[in-house]
């Protein structure tokens, strides 16, 4: 049985509905956010709370709970679950309303929470992208649910045997379909500027950024040009559920040198730590 909360209810996931006026359902008129819990803990829960916080503010949907009353949400799922290791996911909507273009007002936001459990992938992986050009929306910075552009855009990495799809727009590396991107050049590690709203300031990004600093390594956050990815010593992959992952093959094309990534392996192993003594327990 897996539980999950809606509106202030626990159910049995069966057992939940939304109204199919909700302009989650209707428009994707929601954002959501993705984070994991190990040990009966949660790694990053700030500042995904910060994230979710901020994007409902730049849709303008009102926060529908305090940050104890989301905390007091996952801390009964872990107790539900008896602290497996979990992927939590958490969507807000603008609420259910006569379908319109325009923000309806007095609705009350949709709240939904579920989990699954969550298997840790201790190893470092190597997987094969591909380069697509960036098509998405210009406020690619929201975490939306309105994931159609990067549905289709992975599911062509995908149909081409490929993990992920590295996307690139006016000649510039923007980030991958469901994942941000780092590289390594001449040691130091490039990740793309959330400066332009075109990329997700991604919760395990900003995390690894940190990471690689504390053991003295350059991390700049700036514009990378696609002829740098492509003459990389090394190029990282990260997610909320995937922390670390390298890319030994891009565009059918070896990456760096033969693909032995000491600085990835290095970093993975640190990140992998830093998550050990960093969790919230509840």
């Amino acid at each position: 049985m897996t539980i999950c909360f809606l509106n202030g209810n626990y159910l049995d996931i069966e057992d939940a509905k939304i109204s199919v006026l909700d302009r989650g359902f209707i428009f994707g008129d929601s954002v959501y956010e993705v984070m994991s819990s190990q040990d009966g803990g949660i790694f990053g829960l700030n500042d995904h709370l910060d994230r979710l916080e901020k994007n409902l503010f730049e849709v303008m949907i009102p926060s529908p709970m305090s940050r104890d009353g989301w905390r007091e949400v996952f801390a009964k799922l872990i107790s539900i679950h008896e602290k497996v290791d979990l992927s939590f996911y958490i969507q807000v909507s603008r609420g259910s309303a006569p379908r319109s273009h325009s923000f309806p007002r007095d609705v009350k936001p949709t709240v939904f929470v579920m989990c699954q459990p969550y298997v840790r992938d201790d190893e470092f992986r190597l997987v094969a992208c591909i380069t697509l050009d960036d098509n998405r929306w210009g406020r690619c910075d929201i975490k939306t649910t309105s994931l159609l552009p990067n549905l289709m855009l992975k599911n062509v990495a995908i149909g081409k045997g490929a993990y992920e799809a590295i996307l690139v727009r006016d000649g510039y590396v923007t980030e991958g379909a469901s994942s941000n991107i780092f590289i390594v050049k001449d040691r130091q590690v490039l990740t793309p500027s959330t400066d332009h709203n075109t990329i997700l300031p991604g919760v395990t990004r900003k995390l690894i950024c940190d990471v690689v600093r504390s053991i003295g390594v350059v991390c700049s956050e700036r514009e990378v040009r696609r002829d740098e990815l492509l003459s990389a010593d090394e190029i990282w992959l990260t997610s909320s559920t995937a922390n670390i992952v390298a890319v030994n093959m891009l565009d059918q094309i070896s990456v760096g040198n033969d693909s032995r990534y000491p600085l990835g392996r290095r970093i993975h192993k640190a990140f992998r730590d830093y998550k050990v003594n960093n969790l919230l327990s509840f």
